[in-house]
């Protein structure tokens, strides 16, 4: 079976209205793909969005963990160039225990410049920083005492997985895929065409190399009036397409987002798709046991009922026909 991803940023943009229920609303989706027996909770970073964009996956995943019992927490992803590496290891040791080893953590170097000069940080060093930042959470997630800037540090608790949670490296160029090669358990490719390079690296270092995940949609819905409902999504899928791609301009970095002047045109590229349960169950067949089926129930503010609908569904029709397939 396809592997199945609850998505969830907590964006909502001032067209969708200003909704506190979001943050509650998430954590019984995220129970409720625990029950559906889903295989992962992406949770995003950004800081200082319009609207609203989660900034504390860390602190989110505790919720998370805490409500689910086997679905895996993967922070996908830290933007490890804005955070101070030992506090970093120091909360993802706590989370690991909350979530008793369910934890990984996508690390990246970051792209935004509004970010780095929130905090302070030096876009121009971001890939320096994400690769002295890894090597200070390995260490510190040994438990021991040992050198940091000049001075002795020690974290603790360690980690409930044994050297700490896996560290997956994402990024959109080259040079990412290869240092994800080099430093990393595993790479989140921005683009198509990276893991290639990822993987003649790995194996350059002698190192295994998992299956390259075949990716869905960025988001689906399942629904019986698929029309209807696309109607609801379609401005919720446009302020998420066009602002990553407004992001991604000044960056300056590729990405799978493109800008989309309508709906229609949205709905075409397929990089949103609602389906009715039968065409769900097709894709996932179709997408095999490395399909990457994303299901992002709370879309930049959506309605929570649209993504409750798209889950009780899920568990009505389509798993129940894939697991008997």
């Amino acid at each position: 079976m396809a592997q199945w991803i609850l998505r969830l940023d907590l964006r909502s943009p001032a067209f969708a209205g200003e909704n506190p229920a979001l943050y509650r609303a998430g954590l019984e989706m995220a129970a409720m793909a625990d029950a559906l027996g889903f295989d992962h909770c992406m949770l995003s970073e950004h800081h200082g969005a319009e609207d609203g964009y989660l900034p504390s996956p860390l602190v989110y995943g505790g919720a998370v963990a805490a409500r689910t019992e086997r679905l895996r927490l993967r922070i996908s992803a830290i933007i490890l160039p804005l955070h101070d590496p030992l506090r970093l290891a120091e909360d993802a040791a706590v989370l690991d225990h909350i979530a008793q080893g369910r934890l990984e953590l996508v690390l990246v170097a970051g792209f935004l410049p509004s970010e780095f000069a929130m905090f302070g940080r030096a876009h121009a060093e971001r890939g320096q920083l994400l690769e002295d930042g890894i090597a200070v959470l390995r260490q510190a997630w040994r438990g021991e005492p040992f050198a940091y800037q000049g001075r002795t540090v020690r974290v603790t608790p360690r980690p409930w997985q044994a050297g700490g949670p896996p560290l997956l490296l994402g990024g959109a160029t080259p040079l990412a895929a290869r240092r994800a090669a080099e430093r990393g358990d595993g790479f989140v490719p921005g683009i198509a065409g990276l893991y290639d390079i990822y993987a003649a690296a790995c194996r350059q270092l002698g190192k295994p190399v998992a299956p390259e995940p075949v990716f869905g949609p960025l988001a689906i819905f399942v629904s019986e009036d698929p029309e209807a409902a696309w109607r609801r999504i379609a401005p919720h899928a446009l302020h998420e397409t066009n602002c990553y791609a407004r992001w991604y301009r000044e960056g300056n970095i590729p990405g799978p987002y493109t800008p989309f002047d309508g709906a229609d045109a949205l709905r075409a590229s397929g990089l949103y798709q609602v389906l009715t349960p039968a065409q769900c169950i097709d894709l996932a067949q179709r997408l095999g046991p490395t399909g990457q089926m994303y299901i992002h129930p709370l879309l930049a503010g959506l309605d929570p009922e649209i993504g409750r609908e798209t889950l009780r569904l899920l568990e009505t029709q389509v798993l129940p026909a894939l697991s008997n397939s």
